[in-house]
C-alpha cells in the first residue's frame, strides 16, 4: 500500500463527503481534479496510465445523452410540460401523482439531474401562482427523479457507468430487474408525500418571475423523434450504446436554428470532469494494492462485498456518505455476481433519497428552490426522503431476492 496515494484518495473522498474543502473555494469536481493532478505530478500514476484509466465509453455515453437533453431544454419541451402539469385542474393529490408519473418517465429517459434542473424553477412558480405549498411538490420532484431514473441504464450517471463497465443488457435490466421496483417505488413516493402532507396543501405565497426557453414545436418534435429512435436502438443493441448516443447527439447538432454553442453550453462539463478525475484517482488506488488490501480485511471481518445482499446495503450506506457516483466507482470491483449490476444500480439510485447529499438531484432542487425564496431544510427533506428511501430500498431488495432465485 502506497501511503501517498492513500492520503490523496482519503482527501478526495473527504471532499466528496463535505462537498468542498475547508477554507478553499472548491467543490467536489475541483477536489477530484486536484487529486488526479497531484497523483500525476507526484509520479504515482503516469500520464499514459491516467489516460487509459478513463472509461471513454462511459464519458462518450454521458456526453451524447447530455446533447440530446440540451435539445429538449432549448426547444422549450421541459418548460411546456411543466407549465401544463402546474396548470392542470386537478386536486393537489392527483396533481402530485401526475407530477411523479411524468418526472419518473422523463428521468428514466433523459437523466434525473437534467430533469430536476429544468423543471424545478417552473414547478415552483406554478405552485406559487396556484397558492399551493411548493415544498411537497419539489420533494416529489427530487424523489421521483431518483426513483424513475433507476428504471434504465441511462437514467442517471451511475447507472450509465454500471451498464458500460459491466456490459449489461439494456432490455434485460429494464424488464427483468428495474421495471417492477421502479413502478412500485413511484407509488410509494406518492403515498409517503400524501401522508406527510396530510391535506396541508395550500400556502399564502407570491408568484415569482421565471424565464424559460419558449416552446418550439419543431425543435421539440426533433428531440422526441431522435430520442425514440435512440431508445429503440438501445433495446435492439445493433451497436454499442455510446456510439448510438454520440450519433444521436451529432444529428441534433446539425441544426439551422439552435447554435452548437448553445447546445454545448448545456452540457454538464463539471460532471464529465468529475468522472475523469475519479477514474484516475480510483485506478491509482487499485494499482497501489490498497483496494485489494481493504477487500481482504473486509472479507476477513465476515463481510463479503461481492455477495448480493451485502453489496446492496453497503452501496446504500456508502452512497449517502460520498454520494452515489463515487460509491459505485469504489464498489464496481466487487460486482462479480450475475445480479451485481442491478444491485448496484437500484441500491445506489434509490438510496439517493435518504439524505440531501445522497444525490445531485436533491441538491439541484434545494438550491434552485432557495434562489426562488422557497427554503427546504435538511429536516424537511429527511421527513420525506428517509421513508421514501427505506420503502423503495425494501421493495427493490425483495424484488432482487426473488430474482436471485431465478438466476
Amino acid at each position: 500500500m502506497d501511503a501517498t496515494v492513500f492520503a490523496i484518495f482519503v482527501l478526495v473522498y473527504l471532499g466528496m463527503i463535505l462537498g468542498r474543502l475547508p477554507w478553499l473555494a472548491i467543490d467536489r469536481t475541483g477536489v477530484a481534479l486536484l487529486g488526479a493532478i497531484a497523483l500525476v505530478a507526484l509520479a504515482k500514476i503516469g500520464p499514459r496510465e491516467a489516460w487509459l484509466a478513463v472509461d471513454v465509453t462511459t464519458i462518450a455515453l454521458l456526453f451524447g445523452l447530455m446533447v440530446v437533453s440540451a435539445q429538449f431544454r432549448l426547444g422549450g419541451f421541459y418548460s411546456a410540460i411543466t407549465r401544463r402539469i402546474a396548470a392542470a385542474r386537478l386536486r393537489p393529490p392527483m396533481l402530485l401523482l401526475a407530477l411523479i408519473g411524468v418526472v419518473g418517465l422523463l428521468s428514466a429517459i433523459l437523466s434525473n439531474d437534467v430533469v430536476c434542473f429544468a423543471v424545478c424553477p417552473l414547478l415552483t412558480d406554478g405552485c406559487l401562482r396556484r397558492r399551493l405549498d411548493p415544498i411537497p411538490f419539489l420533494l416529489a420532484l427530487a424523489c421521483a427523479s431518483n426513483v424513475g431514473s433507476a428504471a434504465t441504464l441511462i437514467g442517471n450517471p451511475q447507472n450509465m457507468l454500471i451498464g458500460q463497465t459491466l456490459d449489461l443488457s439494456f432490455g434485460r435490466y429494464f424488464f427483468l430487474d428495474a421495471l417492477v421496483p421502479t413502478l412500485l417505488g413511484l407509488v410509494a413516493t406518492w403515498l409517503v408525500i400524501c401522508w406527510r402532507t396530510r391535506g396541508r396543501w395550500e400556502a399564502d405565497s407570491r408568484p415569482t418571475t421565471v424565464v424559460a426557453p419558449p416552446f418550439d414545436a419543431w425543435q421539440s418534435a426533433k428531440a422526441i423523434v431522435v430520442t425514440t429512435v435512440l431508445i429503440v436502438l438501445f433495446f435492439v443493441e445493433p451497436a454499442p450504446r455510446e456510439a448510438i448516443a454520440l450519433a444521436a447527439g451529432g444529428v441534433l447538432l446539425l441544426s439551422r436554428k439552435l447554435h452548437s454553442r448553445e447546445m454545448l453550453a448545456c452540457v454538464d462539463w463539471q460532471l464529465l470532469v468529475l468522472f475523469v478525475a475519479l477514474f484516475v484517482v480510483n485506478d491509482a488506488l487499485a494499482a497501489s494494492g490498497t483496494l485489494a488490501w481493504l477487500h481482504d480485511h473486509v472479507v476477513a471481518a465476515g463481510v463479503d462485498p461481492s455477495a448480493p445482499g451485502a453489496l446492496f446495503w453497503i452501496t446504500a450506506v456508502l452512497s449517502n456518505v460520498v454520494s452515489n457516483v463515487p460509491a459505485v466507482m469504489l464498489l464496481l470491483p466487487s460486482a462479480t455476481h450475475p445480479l451485481a449490476g442491478a444491485v448496484l444500480a437500484l441500491s445506489s439510485t434509490l438510496a439517493g433519497n435518504l439524505l440531501v447529499v445522497g444525490s445531485i438531484a436533491n441538491i439541484i432542487v434545494i438550491t434552485q428552490a432557495d434562489a426562488l425564496g422557497v427554503r427546504i431544510t435538511w429536516a424537511a427533506h429527511a421527513r420525506v426522503g428517509v421513508p421514501v428511501a427505506l420503502l423503495t430500498l425494501l421493495i427493490a431488495g425483495a424484488w432482487l431476492a426473488l430474482r436471485a432465485t431465478m438466476v
